[in-house]
């Protein structure tokens, strides 16, 4: 007679430790995003879009807070002076300083960009978005839906979907859970640069290519974490850190390894030569979303960029470091030059978002140190400031574009801006700020961002490389120049736009990233000395 097995005999199942504390913004803006869809399921519509706001700002301010309770109870090393962290949820994510970092300047832009999907003055009473995304563009039935004042509210849960996967993308510790993250938040976005309500077709055009080009980008990063693991065994970082340094496997597969991994992280953050979605999906997408793209994306991906290249490949530096210095001076050059040429002002930026990706680079190149120190900027601190930065000076710039109309909408082509500043003083010099900022210019955050990138390469030895850099953005501040002075120096067309009147709440965006964009250029101390703090990662 056979033994049978029974369930005593069975080894037991050990359960999952689950750092719920460290988790707790996780947690909330998933909760949130469920909630919102079960909003959608059950509310009233005349209340649901009130409903989705007030939501999603509590959730957010609610992760913000929890976000700064979990970065002080970080593990510190060194006196204190760099901030360290745990690897969380059996291995699956890092809570440490710079994916902490990345929470708390993730949900800062989530916060001002709901408040610009909010804003519903200047479509008369209707947000940004259309009321039915099926319906064909210039149809009986949209034409319907604009009467009956019809709007898609799933905006608002589609967006902390997004911020979710933004979130784990930036502390994601294996490269599996960094596929699963990069598809959490890159659905979402696909969904919604599809949903503008004016110039639907272009709307629809930039979701579809957003989508098959992400799409393509998505099949070389996986096959490249399929070689990863090939070569290691492992889809942990640290252990294919191990299996880096010891040489462990083929160096062919290796290397091909880190160029299609690379390529899928330097699609997201629009480097060249990987950037062709970038101007397309600026231009047609809401420009709310826009907004929150240009600063969210970029920066969940560049710290997924720098956990991968320097926890799990950083024993391999010098295989991948002379292809990432070409790639960063391409970037900025073409970024810098296409702009010159551009006549859409999202266009315009879109072209300055690839060239602030190749100064991001040259930073990323730098000097890195496996432990940041209180008197040496390092790669992530200065990458981590830089985010910070050009984020807060991006939804302010996307916030200004909103309110510059016409009949048919939003005016993007920069003739039409000619004179704004003699016909709306204060917006247009709100705009010139964050172009100062752009442009590096002193006195404002983007000065001291760029002095951080290039001091973190030239401690690297890279000097030759910061030249370049400088020569790039000198080139760059023309075009920033050239918008300014049409703003203020020309004389405003005979049938020129109007300035719409906001509601407070995008105002409060535009006051808040021009205050941050000066006090980062006067008082950079704080948020230097907390990226400095948090510019390491825990392995």
């Amino acid at each position: 007679m056979r033994n049978l097995i029974t369930a005593t005999d069975l080894p037991p199942i050990a359960a999952p430790e689950i750092e719920y504390a460290l988790l707790g913004p996780l947690f909330i803006i998933a909760g949130v995003a469920v909630v919102g869809v079960l909003v959608e399921a059950f509310c009233p519509r005349p209340a649901r879009f009130m409903t989705q706001v007030v939501l999603a700002v509590v959730g957010i301010v609610a992760a913000l807070a929890d976000t700064v309770w979990v970065y002080t109870d970080l593990d510190t090393v060194e006196s204190g002076l760099v901030a360290r962290g745990k690897v969380a949820a059996e291995g699956a994510l890092s809570i440490d300083g710079p994916g902490v970092f990345a929470w708390g300047i993730l949900l800062l832009f989530a916060l001002l960009s709901m408040l610009l999907f909010a804003e519903r003055r200047l479509e008369g009473g209707l947000s940004a978005f259309t009321g039915r995304a099926a319906d064909a563009p210039g149809s009986a039935s949209e034409a319907e839906a604009v009467k009956l004042r019809v709007e898609h509210t799933e905006v608002f849960p589609l967006a902390m979907f997004a911020l979710v996967g933004m979130m784990l993308f930036a502390t994601a510790n294996d490269l599996l859970t960094m596929f699963v993250a990069l598809e959490v938040l890159s659905l979402p976005l696909y969904l919604l640069c599809g949903l503008a309500r004016r110039r639907r077709l272009l709307s629809q055009e930039a979701a579809l290519k957003y989508f098959l080009l992400g799409a393509f980008s998505s099949v070389f990063f996986l096959y490249g974490i399929a070689l990863a693991y090939g070569y290691s065994g492992s889809f942990e970082l640290s252990a294919i850190d191990t299996a880096v340094s010891s040489r462990a496997g083929s160096e062919n597969m290796l290397l091909a390894a880190i160029a299609l991994i690379a390529v899928g992280l330097l699609f997201k953050i629009g480097a060249a030569p990987f950037h062709t979605w970038t101007p397309d999906v600026y231009q047609g997408a809401p420009t709310p979303v826009t907004a929150f793209m240009a600063a969210g994306t970029k920066a969940a991906a560049f710290l997924a960029l720098l956990r991968v290249f320097f926890v799990a490949f950083g024993g391999s530096q010098w295989d991948w470091r002379p292809t990432i210095v070409a790639i960063a001076i391409i970037t900025m050059f073409l970024g810098a030059v296409v702009s010159i040429s551009q006549t859409d002002v999202k266009r315009m930026l879109a072209y300055s978002s690839i060239a602030h990706a190749g100064f991001l680079l040259v930073g990323f190149v730098g000097a890195y140190a496996g432990v940041a120190s209180a008197d040496r900027i390092t790669s992530v601190s200065s990458v981590l400031f830089y985010l910070a930065v050009y984020g807060v000076s991006s939804i302010g710039a996307f916030a200004v574009v909103t309110l510059v109309r016409d009949s048919g909408g939003e005016t993007t082509h920069l003739s039409r801006w000619a004179g704004l500043g003699r016909t709306s003083p204060w917006l247009a010099g709100a705009f010139a700020l964050f172009m100062l900022s752009f442009a590096g210019i002193p006195l404002t955050g983007g000065f001291i961002g760029k002095w951080g990138v290039f001091s973190a390469a030239y401690a690297g030895g890279f000097w030759w490389l910061v030249v370049i850099g400088v020569l790039v953005s000198a080139l760059a501040a023309y075009f920033y120049v050239r918008v300014i002075v049409l703003m203020f120096f020309t004389d405003p067309v005979g049938d020129g736009p109007t300035v719409a009147v906001p509601s407070a709440l995008t105002s409060a965006v535009i006051v808040v990233a021009a205050v941050a964009t000066v006090g980062l250029g006067i008082i950079p101390g704080p948020v230097l000395d907390l990226a400095q703090h948090a510019g390491a990662f825990v392995r």
